[in-house]
């Protein structure tokens, strides 16, 4: 072999940089866990199964929701004719592993001018009728082919990842919006009650206005007190609609015919791990997506480097050919041919050149896309252990906070009734305590939310055998 030949197919062996999953500084052990628990490096593993991690949240309207959801989102159905189309792509790609073949038939009748110039025995009418089979095949010496099939298996890998992580974003953004809907169940119930209970202060005002014990400015008062909790229960029934309309559209049903009955039934709260171990980071599809669309980059530049040797093919065709209109398999109208071809580019103008940088230059964006990517899942899970550790000691403070507010409306109340205090106490106490039960409703809500971004941010669910905790039911309103 000459040195020169041995020196391209070594260098046309290896066109394809050696594939190295990019480097990313990780910390040794989550900030906002509990315990210490050491990291280990993301590595893509989509095969893992998610598992149906809404059913931790122990409500049955919301499973029923998922399945709809499955089955009718019209975001879900572009993101799979997504993924069929990066199927066809990486089908079409795999094409040239293949050789070839092709037949081609020509019957043509042909009528020659008169005035043609003489050319021997050759007659004024003459057929031109072929048939035959045609074969052309690569010789892949430099990998560009097997890079080319590389590339486009990454790319159908990295859009595998995109439909799971389609599937898991818009289930997540359902329970994250269900749970804010039945956050507004608690308020709307919260302030039906306290309507009731104003409404039944008002009445009393009235009486001891008319008994002569009582003023005007409270029965003024306690007015006020009533139509401002009534307007705010009109607000939340218009802001509980406008979420139920958002709902309706995730997963594909008509706003206008669609609705979820009101309900104020506890939602479990999963005790999950806060210190997870990282290796649940590999379940998160869009680090799978970034890390194959780098592993395609990488072999896309083997692609380019491949364009500096020769292509090498190998083609051959056969068949029978005649210029009359019968006796076309003769075995004298045979006719073959096979060989080889061999072509280069000596002169582009520096298309190959640029052609190279760009694709190292697609490496270097999908590699970063990569690390940022791993970064921003840790930030994330970060970020929703933080939240779920605070709300929990929030919602401990704020429920010493809702029973202090409610004794103070208690002894409020006997302090009025006795005549100690004007009415203005006590709708100060009141409105205290009722904003004091709509913050616990709120952070109530707001851990259940912090929940699902943990597990979003984990990329879906896994099992655990730990007890759940439940939100609390709405408490004992205010002004009874």
């Amino acid at each position: 072999m000459p040195a020169s030949l041995a020196l391209a197919l070594s260098l046309g062996g290896c066109a394809a940089p050696r594939y190295e999953l990019p480097s990313v500084a990780i910390a040794e052990q989550y900030k906002e866990a509990a315990h210490d628990r050491e990291w280990a490096p993301a590595m893509p593993a989509d095969a893992l199964d998610r598992g149906s991690w809404w059913t931790l949240y122990g409500d049955e309207t919301l499973s029923g929701l998922i399945g709809t959801l499955d089955r009718n989102s019209p975001n879900l159905a572009a993101a799979l004719a997504r993924f069929e189309q990066a199927r066809a792509i990486y089908d079409r790609s795999r094409v040239s592993l293949f050789p070839r073949l092709s037949v081609n038939g020509q019957y043509e009748p042909n009528r020659g001018s008169d005035m043609r110039p003489p050319s021997g025995s050759e007659t004024r009418y003459f057929d031109d009728n072929s048939l035959g089979l045609q074969a052309s095949y690569e010789v892949d010496l430099w990998g560009r082919v097997r890079n080319t099939v590389r590339a486009g298996s990454a790319n159908f890998d990295a859009a595998t990842a995109d439909l799971e992580s389609a599937r898991l974003s818009l289930r997540s953004d359902l329970v994250d919006r269900y749970l804010q809907l039945r956050g507004y169940d608690y308020t709307v119930q919260l302030l039906r009650d306290n309507v009731d209970a104003f409404a039944h202060a008002l009445k009393v005002t009235e009486s001891r206005r008319d008994g002569g014990i009582g003023s005007g400015l409270d029965v003024a008062r306690a007015r006020t007190q009533l139509q401002t909790a009534k307007a705010e229960l009109s607000t939340s029934l218009g802001q509980r609609a406008v979420l139920e309309h958002a709902i309706a559209a995730l997963i594909g049903e008509s706003p206008s015919s669609f609705s979820i009955a009101p309900s104020t039934a506890k939602i479990d709260l999963p005790q999950l791990p806060l210190s997870v171990p990282s290796t649940l980071l590999q379940r998160r599809p869009d680090i799978a997506a970034a890390e194959r669309r780098t592993a395609a980059a990488n072999a896309s530049l083997g692609v380019a480097r491949a364009a500096w040797f020769p292509s090498l093919s190998l083609s051959g065709s056969v068949g029978y050919q005649s210029y009359r209109g019968s006796d076309w398999f003769k075995a004298s109208n045979l006719f073959w041919a096979i060989g080889p071809s061999l072509a280069l580019d000596l002169f582009d103008g520096g298309r190959r050149a640029s052609l190279r940088d760009q694709a190292k230059a697609d490496l270097d964006e999908a590699g970063a896309s990569y690390r940022m990517t791993v970064l921003q899942a840790f930030a994330q899970v970060e970020d929703q252990l933080a939240l779920l550790d605070h709300y929990r000691d929030a919602s401990h403070e704020e429920t010493e906070a809702v029973a202090a507010a409610q004794q103070a409306v208690d002894l409020a109340t006997i302090r009025y009734r006795q005549g100690a205090v004007n009415y203005l106490e006590v709708t100060s106490a009141q409105t205290a305590s009722l904003q004091a039960q709509r913050d616990l409703v709120t952070i109530s809500v707001n851990r259940l939310r912090a929940s699902v971004g943990l597990i979003r941010a984990l990329g879906g669910g896994w099992s655990i055998g730990d007890p759940v905790a439940t939100v609390p039911a709405p408490v004992e309103t205010a002004g009874r």
